[in-house]
Order: structure tokens, then C-alpha cells, then sequence
């Protein structure tokens, strides 16, 4: 059976791109474009697409209340089709905040429009296709930390792994985050030119600071590093004071940055004294590498799969017995703190 995607942008031209770059997949069909929200919102309706191409900064219209709208009433999968701009950057790091699964850039890096993009659209809508959306849950709850970090933690580092859906899922997880929370190390799969947009999104969120890592810079409380992408893997370098290291290198587990390869300093660096988080994502990054934590004596968690948007990096991580407690992302906080307390 074919994926049924709805195309919604007001530019005539960009849909016309849109639909001759998936028109020839055999197993994917086009059911409706719209030119705005209004008109995207019947066709949802009439139609209950499979995946919805959504342009977020058409002008007339607030492109983020409409998907959170989406995400509220109708939750389907979304790639945001964003443009080039810092502005853009930073909508589309919020629109994944929101929900969207994935994003598309308009241009290619040269700045053109070609017809052809190689099939990189159509594999981003086989891959929304995939997710399914169980129990939603409020986005970035507010709520007291009870849990708080004490002179005689034991607790030196929480690092954490995500992909499809993780944007929403750390902006959830980050809000329960105490001011003087332990330091933390994100790796989360996303291209580095949304990734500074990102930690401002998810800085907004969290009591805590949250910055991009950069090589070398010590790791202290109060902070939260996340991975800049690109052609680097993060790690954490130790042991006796931690500082984030950035090397260049080739995919691991098919990504760079490699959840699995900052799992896996964690459990050499830091070992027991760390906290190992797997959130939502596609595939198996970051399984083996809270396997190598959980072996080395760390406390490790994932997320279950009524609230993963993708249940492929916890599922793998579960089979492996590399998690000590499987919680939804509304408890996963409560889990770790009370360990770092």
C-alpha cells in the first residue's frame, strides 16, 4: 500500500517541486496539496494522510500553532519543509519541539531548486511513515523538581541519547531539570545547521543552561552540552575532571554524532557514577553503548514506547537488557534525579 501524503506550502512552485520529486515512487502517492492552513486542515480531515509536508513560515498564517493544532487534535507525521534563514533555523528547531518528525531543506547547498534531490524526500516520508503516535503528553510540563542534587551526590554525569521525535521528547525531559542538575551530555540526530536553534529552544525550557559542546570545555553542574553535529562524535573525557571532546570520524550505528560512541566514554570515564537516558528514535543507536553503561555500573534508562514517537533506539536497548527502568517521558526526570540526589 502506498504512503498518502498530503503537501501543504504557498508557493505553486514548491508544491510543484514537491510532487514531481516523490511523483515517481511507486510507493508513495500524493493526495492533496494545500496553499495554506485552512485549506490543509479539510484536506486533512477528508483525507487522514499518512504524512503531511508542512512549510512553517508561509506568510498569512502562524505555521506553529497550526502544528500544534496537528500534534493536539490529529497527531500525524510532519516534516517541516524549511528554508535557510537563521529565522528559519530557529522556527523549524521549534517546530520539532512541537512534534514534526523530521525536516526538509527547500534548497540544496548551492541554494538552487533542482527537481531531482536523489530520493533524500521520498526516504524521509517512508521513514514519518514508521511512526506511530500512542499517548501524547503535554509539551514542556512545568512542574516542581523535588529531587535535587546534594553536596554528597555520587551522581557526576547524565548523558543522553535520541533521534526521530527527540526534540519534543528532551524539551519535556529538560523542564524538570533542577538548576544544579549533575552535567549532561546530549547526543541528538539532527543536522548542524539546526543544532545551536535547538539549544535555544531546549535552553528556554530548561532551568538549567543549555549550550552546544565544544572541544575541550569542562563539564560542570548547572549544564547541559549538547552534540553540534556535523562530522564530529562527542564524547566525554575524564576521569578526574570531565570535559567534552570532539574528534571527527566516521558513522558509527550509521550516525555522526554516534549516540553509541558517547555511551560508550561514559561507561570507560565515568562508569557508576553516571546516568545513561535513550530516548525516542529510529534504528538501534545508543543500545550497545547503554549496554557497555549498564555493564559498567551506571544507572540507565528508556524511554517506553506509549510516549517514544519511535520505539526503535529503546526497543533495541530493552532486548539487549541494557535498561535498568523503562518510564515514560513524563517520569524519566523523577528516575534520574532521585538517583543524582
Amino acid at each position: 500500500m502506498s504512503v498518502r501524503v498530503l503537501i501543504i506550502d504557498d508557493s505553486p512552485t514548491m508544491r510543484a517541486i514537491l510532487m514531481s520529486r516523490l511523483s515517481n515512487e511507486p510507493d508513495i502517492a500524493v493526495i492533496g496539496t494545500a496553499s495554506n492552513a485552512l485549506e490543509g486542515r479539510e484536506l486533512i480531515k477528508q483525507f487522514n494522510p499518512d504524512v503531511v509536508t508542512l512549510d512553517i513560515e508561509m506568510p498569512g498564517m502562524n505555521g506553529l500553532d497550526f502544528l500544534e493544532k496537528i500534534m493536539t487534535l490529529r497527531p500525524t507525521p510532519v516534516i517541516v519543509v524549511s528554508g535557510s534563514t537563521q529565522e528559519g533555523n530557529e522556527v523549524t528547531a521549534r517546530a520539532l519541539a512541537l512534534g514534526a518528525v523530521d525536516f526538509y531543506a527547500k534548497a540544496d547547498r548551492s541554494g538552487g531548486l533542482p527537481l531531482d534531490d536523489h530520493g533524500k524526500l521520498a526516504n524521509l516520508v517512508r521513514e514519518a511513515a514508521q511512526v506511530r503516535f500512542n499517548n501524547r503528553w503535554p509539551i514542556a510540563p512545568r512542574v516542581a523538581v523535588q529531587a535535587r542534587r546534594s553536596a554528597h551526590s555520587d551522581i557526576g554525569l547524565i548523558a543522553i541519547g535520541s533521534s526521530t521525535g527527540g526534540v519534543e521528547a528532551l524539551q519535556t525531559l529538560l523542564a524538570e531539570f533542577p538548576e544544579d542538575c549533575p552535567p549532561t551530555v546530549i547526543v541528538q540526530h539532527v543536522n548542524p545547521r539546526f543544532a545551536p536553534a535547538i539549544a535555544k529552544t531546549l535552553d528556554i525550557a530548561c532551568p538549567a543552561r543549555v549550550q552546544l559542546a565544544e572541544a575541550d570545555m569542562p563539564l560542570r553542574p548547572g549544564n547541559v552540552y549538547l552534540a553540534p553535529g556535523g562530522d564530529r562524535h562527542l564524547s566525554v573525557g575524564g576521569p578526574a575532571a570531565f570535559y567534552a571532546r570532539l574528534r571527527q570520524g566516521d558513522p558509527v550505528s550509521g550516525h555522526l554524532p554516534s549516540v553509541d560512541v558517547l555511551f560508550e566514554s561514559v561507561a570507560k570515564t565515568v562508569g557508576v557514577r553516571a546516568i545513561g537516558i535513550l530516548l525516542t528514535g529510529m534504528g538501534s543507536d545508543g543500545a550497545k553503548g547503554l549496554l557497555a553503561m549498564v555493564r559498567a555500573g551506571a544507572h540507565t534508562i528508556a524511554q517506553d514506547e506509549a510516549t517514544s514517537t519511535v520505539f526503535g533506539m529503546p526497543r533495541a536497548a530493552i532486548s539487549l537488557g541494557a535498561a535498568n527502568v523503562v518510564a515514560p517521558i513524563t517520569r524519566i526526570a523523577q528516575h534520574a534525579l532521585r538517583k543524582a540526589a
